[in-house]
């Protein structure tokens, strides 16, 4: 299987050392899969079945848009459970008819989380035609005392700048259909999130990305941004923090 595992140990703000746990599985280039003690959600998931075997059954399944690499009709419907809430942008709550719309801006409280959308679209005008304003959605996740930013498809905006003590962020930066490296890390220096996940890096030609060193080098102004390396891809050879 593919995907691989982190946890994320932290003190709490009062000294104690308790043990706050998040973790993050990466399945494949928008898909991963985070847990708490208490939570489970799918975002983006797709891929088969058995991707998917090794996890609970989900809480959430957070879509960000419509396209065939973050959104999978038939791979949803095996995988929700009847406790199973789907939230996503308008677009994929009318094709699967059923689930819990989101526009820019609007949030969804559940259980143990706060789910805030977040925009995502192409500012490079030749690039506009890929991800229009106002269609697909990022997210920003409260859980716990994390706050999860979650990019979709997107380029180096204000409404990413704009955000405030983010925990971990999940960055997409692939061409011609997301932002290039050096928009990437423009918009991690203007945001400064604790931890970084770059991921969505597989090119239109089949190529990656250099997240690993381009990336990093752009960013090593910024010593308190730490940034991961995953395996996204099957046929990437593995990377290491």
């Amino acid at each position: 299987m593919r995907t691989i595992h982190i946890l994320l140990m932290y003190l709490l703000a009062s000294g104690i050392h308790a043990q706050s746990k998040i973790s993050f599985t990466a399945v494949d280039h928008a898909s991963f899969v985070i847990q708490t003690s208490e939570l489970v959600l799918y975002v983006d998931p797709v891929g088969s079945t058995e991707d998917y075997s090794s996890f609970p059954a989900p809480d959430i399944i957070l879509i960000t848009h419509a396209h065939g690499d973050h959104f999978n009709p038939a791979l949803i419907k095996t995988l929700e459970k009847e406790k199973t809430k789907i939230v996503s942008n308008t677009e994929v709550v009318e094709k699967l008819g059923r689930g819990h719309s989101l526009k820019n801006g609007e949030v969804y409280f559940g259980e143990k989380i706060k789910i805030e959308a977040i925009a995502a679209y192409n500012s490079t005008p030749e690039r506009q035609k890929f991800h229009p304003t106002g269609v697909g959605n990022g997210y920003l996740l409260n859980i716990g005392k994390e706050r999860v930013y979650i990019s979709g498809d997107t380029e180096d905006i204000p409404e990413m700048r704009k955000l405030k003590n983010i925990d971990h962020a999940f960055v997409c930066m692939n061409l011609p259909y997301t932002m290039s490296v050096e928009q990437a890390a423009s918009a991690i220096a203007g945001f400064r999130p604790r931890n970084v996940y770059p991921y969505h890096y597989r090119n239109q030609d089949g190529s990656y990305s250099d997240v690993q060193g381009k990336l990093k080098k752009l960013l090593s102004k910024y010593p308190q941004v730490k940034i991961h390396y995953y395996t996204w891809y099957k046929k990437q050879s593995p990377l290491c923090e």
